[in-house]
């Protein structure tokens, strides 16, 4: 039956202590797979994800590790393949906007803040992964992308959005150059989703955005999770590569 290759698989889900990360390891987990969660700060949060997993019957190790630092993303992949016994699949959702700041205010500081987590810090994952993922005969590696890397971004997100748009320049170059060896990878874009990443969003923005999504509602975390999911499942998308799936209630249709 369709999907049902995940079960026995190995993941890691970088940033899954909250929102569509945690989203993503618990439907992992509940298909089967042994999940790797990664977490920086939010140890509480991760660790609840962890519980719920094992609550539920499924396996979850916590992994910790700020991927901005250097060799940090390196480690972390190869702490997560070691204690699952190998990696079947990547998924490199850590990121984050940081903070918005108008064009003309944009620093050396921030440049570097928001391209090391959002695209420094998944470049190195990928590196690291792909020894793991070829041992296991290949497999499959999914980037967060964003709305905001077709649009342009909204206020004081140039950065951010600039930083998704090469997330999903990365993905198609990496299918290319990765096929051969049997590893798929391809992209995940959500719109605006109710995550901690909206807690600083003033209500009016975020009504704002709602007014914008054709099915009228803020996307969910959840709203999410069968798209991963059906990327990292041989059986139902063993053929697609280098694609960017946008998930956001019809705000962008590209």
């Amino acid at each position: 039956m369709y999907g049902n290759d995940i079960g026995g698989k190995l993941a890691l889900v970088t940033g899954a202590s909250t929102g569509i990360g945690a989203a993503v390891a618990k439907g992992l987990a509940g298909r089967g797979a042994a999940v790797a969660v990664h977490y920086n700060a939010s140890a509480d949060a991760a660790a609840s994800v962890q519980e719920e997993i094992s609550a539920a019957g499924g396996k979850a190790i916590l992994v910790q590790g700020d991927l901005t630092q250097p060799g940090v993303p390196a480690r972390v992949v190869a702490e997560a393949a070691e204690r699952l016994g190998g990696l079947d699949i990547l998924i490199n959702n850590a990121g984050s906007l940081v903070r918005r700041v108008p064009f003309s205010e944009v620093d050396r500081t921030l440049i570097d803040q928001v391209f090391d987590l959002n695209v420094v810090s998944a470049i190195a994952a990928c590196q690291a992964a792909i020894p793991f993922l070829e041992k296991r005969n290949g497999g499959a590696i999914v980037n967060v992308g964003s709305i905001a890397g077709m649009d342009g971004g909204g206020a004081g997100s140039m950065m951010y959005a600039s930083a998704k748009a090469f997330i999903h320049n990365l993905t198609r170059h990496l299918a290319r150059d990765l096929a051969p060896r049997n590893i798929r990878v391809n992209t995940v874009s959500p719109g605006v989703i109710r995550t901690p990443f909206h807690d600083a969003t003033p209500p009016e923005r975020m009504e704002a955005m709602r007014k914008a999504v054709h099915l009228g509602r803020i996307g969910e975390p959840e709203d999410c999770v069968g798209t991963f999911l059906y990327l990292v499942s041989p059986s139902m998308s063993g053929y697609i590569t280098g694609q960017n799936i946008h998930i956001n209630g019809g705000q962008f249709m590209p």
